[in-house]
């Protein structure tokens, strides 16, 4: 039991040291996960959406914290009682996300590792596995070193987490694992390469014939069956090949102008996936900004999700020389945890990524 529990203490440690760090190092990201959670349809708590960021943090440093304490042998009853209530309360999230399919990716990782709701509950599974040795073994739990020195340790490693968490929220995270990191060309990004597993699909077609439901199974072509048609139900068979940026593109009045910029030898992105969240003090920074790439030759524009009504707005409240371009709000959340932030191209490769808080670092 000794020898188990001893395992058990290292792997969850490592574990939750692993999965707190890389949400801490985008904690934007992960409260966009949250809210997902948080919105209709899931757990219907729409009322927690707009402490989303703030319950993000708190949940992450509380993580580290956890991994510091099993480590050290600090509070081991408390330990271990926390880290029961929590994968009990995140197993029961994934299994109910996996089995009615609400959310595609638990964010346990981050994008530093992408996980499915299965095997998001799977990972969950062996973790409450893991947590029960220690909470019935907790006797073994002994302290590392010196039991004065813990306390210090742990009150450390929150003033870090604190820190850092301050520092990716006011700039952007220090690690990039998204699919728009500096060096990606996007058009390369959305290709698909030739041979690659294509989606299949299967489709389940209900037709009420002589009074009785009949269900007929295709692959896409509307069968002929005589008989009133009912409905139809669509069963994902193989996911096939997805490219890393499958959602990106700019858009205005019905046209598509992704390729067009996408060729331009300079060209500055200003994001802003909802002009009504952008920040007034970004706003003033990203003016200046423009102005400047402008003159010294770049072309601008400006990507939300926002309406006209808003854009126009915007545009003449801080004198935005530039126009505005539709692209999804997702992707534009992807592609950068600022709003409004800068991204600068050539030839449609990511050259650089900026806060807005850092626009003045940005090298014309």
């Amino acid at each position: 039991m000794k020898i188990l529990v001893t395992f058990s203490r290292i792997f969850v440690a490592a574990l939750f040291l692993f999965s707190g760090f890389i949400k801490l190092n985008d904690p934007l990201g992960f409260s966009y996960k949250l809210q997902e959670y948080f919105g209709e349809g899931v757990l219907n708590l729409e009322f927690l959406i707009p402490f989303a960021l703030l319950i993000a943090v708190f949940l992450v440093i509380f993580e580290i914290i956890l991994g510091i304490t099993l480590i050290l042998g600090y509070l081991p009853k408390f330990t271990v009682w926390s880290l029961l209530l929590m994968i009990v309360f995140f197993t029961f999230l994934t299994f109910y996300s996996a089995y009615f399919n609400k959310v595609t990716d638990c964010g346990c990782f981050g994008d530093a590792l992408p996980l499915t709701p299965w095997e998001s509950f799977t990972k969950d599974v062996i973790l409450l596995v893991l947590v029960l040795v220690l909470f019935f073994g907790r006797q073994y739990i002994n302290p590392i070193g010196k039991e004065a020195i813990h306390k210090y340790v742990v009150f450390g490693g929150f003033t870090a987490c604190l820190a850092f968490a301050y520092h990716v929220l006011m700039h952007l995270p220090a690690f990039d694992f998204r699919a728009y990191k500096i060096g990606t060309n996007i058009q390369q990004g959305m290709e698909i390469p030739e041979g690659a597993p294509k989606a299949e699909f299967a489709y389940h077609w209900k037709f009420n014939v002589n009074g009785e439901e009949q269900i007929v199974t295709t692959s896409g072509d509307y069968p002929q069956v005589s008989g009133k048609f009912i409905g139809v139900e669509t069963e994902t068979i193989n996911e096939g090949y997805e490219p890393p940026i499958h959602d990106f593109a700019i858009e205005k009045d019905g046209g598509d102008y992704t390729s067009e910029f996408l060729q331009k030898e300079n060209l500055i992105l200003i994001v802003m996936y909802n002009l009504s969240k952008s920040e007034a003090e970004g706003l003033n920074a990203i003016k200046t900004l423009t102005d400047n790439a402008m003159a010294n030759g770049y072309e601008v524009i400006g990507l939300t999700a926002s309406g006209a009504k808003d854009i126009s707005e915007i545009k003449s409240r801080y004198d935005l020389k530039f126009e505005f371009y539709a692209t999804d709000e997702t992707a534009l959340k992807t592609i950068l945890r600022s709003n409004p932030g800068i991204v600068q191209l050539k030839k449609g490769t990511i050259v650089d990524k900026l806060h807005w808080n850092d626009a003045d670092k940005l090298s014309l």
